[in-house]
């Protein structure tokens, strides 16, 4: 598990994870807290009782992680603070058994703007799902299952 919470709150990447226990809204909101900011997205996905493509009910879900997937999701923070006038921002992304209605992952981006904020969590999500090695193992109340992101 990588946490960064660093005391120069000048590095505006405040807070990345990957981890096992519970993900909590609170804390991911309390590190891109900045009093710079005027605008703060939040983005939380969960875990739902069905697969977004088939429709099939699923009854398990699984994510694994490779061992560079802490460096990627770093790389992926970087390029984003790069690319955004963000203040703050923070990503955790939840591995091991998750049940339905479980949070998965959650960014957060605190900006100058609405606007800024809203376009820079945009890319950390798509980013961080895209780029980060991360895989979902869904299992379906048919007995079948499937790798998501593989």
């Amino acid at each position: 598990m990588l946490r960064m919470a660093p005391t120069d709150r000048s590095d505006p990447i405040r807070l990345l994870a990957v981890r096992e226990t519970p993900l909590s809204l609170d804390e991911v909101f309390a590190a891109v807290g900045d009093d710079a900011a005027g605008g703060t997205t939040l983005f939380v996905g969960t875990v739902r009782d069905h697969d977004g493509h088939s429709g099939a009910t699923v009854t398990g879900l699984s994510y694994s992680a490779h061992p560079s997937a802490e460096q990627e999701l770093r790389r992926v923070a970087e390029k984003v603070a790069a690319d955004f006038p963000v203040r703050a921002l923070a990503a955790v992304h939840r591995v091991g058994d998750l049940r339905v209605g479980d949070l998965a992952v959650i960014v957060a981006v605190s900006g100058p703007h609405r606007g800024e904020a809203f376009a820079a969590s945009r890319r950390l999500i798509d980013d961080l799902k895209n780029e980060v090695p991360i895989w979902k193992h869904q299992t379906f109340d048919d007995g079948t299952e499937e790798w998501v992101g593989c």
